[in-house]
């Protein structure tokens, strides 16, 4: 690394400078949760005492994030540390000295990243009557199983 640097970023793998690939995994891990529970970075920061430009980094995977953060940030968050650390690519799993597969790997993009899964989930959320949810969810799942062939709809 050049000197004068931020020593918060880390080389990658292959030794170029630049973020880590398991910090920008976290960072990554940690945008989508604060995102599907609808808070602002700044929300975020000031829950944790941090700045909203700190969260930027984190998200980015600019700063590492240290183990005492990580556990503020997953009580914050309402999630376990190893929330972080989920769908962690095979390649970046092995690097750890981990098995690269944890069984239930799907192939393509992770659907819970996309902007419409995200928009969707926020708008679930902030219906208040639970048997309106309850409803909806059922609604989701008939469609579903109608479009995989299995018209199952039960409607009370």
């Amino acid at each position: 690394m050049a000197p004068g640097k931020n020593a918060e970023i880390m080389a990658t793998q292959d030794g170029a400078d630049g973020p880590d690939a398991i910090d920008v995994h976290v960072g990554a891990r940690m945008r989508l949760r604060r995102t599907l529970m609808g808070i602002t970075q700044t929300q975020l920061g000031q829950s944790v005492g941090l700045t909203f430009q700190q969260i930027q980094k984190y998200e980015r995977g600019a700063n590492r994030i240290s183990a005492s953060k990580l556990w503020l940030f997953g009580q914050a968050l309402d999630v376990p540390v190893s929330f972080f650390f989920d769908d962690l690519p095979g390649d970046l799993r092995e690097r750890g000295g981990m098995p690269a597969s944890t069984g239930g790997e799907t192939s393509g993009p992770d659907p819970m990243v996309k902007r419409e899964t995200l928009e969707l989930m926020k708008a679930y959320h902030r219906i208040d009557d639970p048997s309106v949810r309850k409803c909806l969810g059922d609604l989701f799942k008939a469609v579903a199983n109608a479009s995989d062939g299995q018209i199952a709809c039960a409607v009370e």
